[in-house]
């Protein structure tokens, strides 16, 4: 799913979100609300990634959130 994707349909992400990184707080997630920025600050405070680190593993759980939402996967090709 691309980010706007995930910030409509953020009840259902949330789950998923929990999941993959089970330091977030009920509270994060709701500060988050969807947005990437917000997830990136986040993921930096609770595990101490790099910003680059960051981005590159929430841009890879956008990826795969479809497939545990129940949204189908969007993939582009060339």
């Amino acid at each position: 799913m691309n980010w706007d994707q995930i910030e409509g349909k953020w009840k259902q992400a949330k789950g998923s979100l929990k999941q993959q990184w089970g330091k977030l707080t009920d509270d994060d997630l709701d500060v988050i609300a969807g947005q990437r920025d917000k997830l990136v600050g986040k993921l930096q405070e609770r595990y101490g990634y790099a910003k680059e680190d960051a981005q590159r593993k929430a841009d890879e759980w956008a990826k795969t959130a479809g497939e545990d939402t129940g949204e189908p996967v969007k993939t582009s090709r060339f």
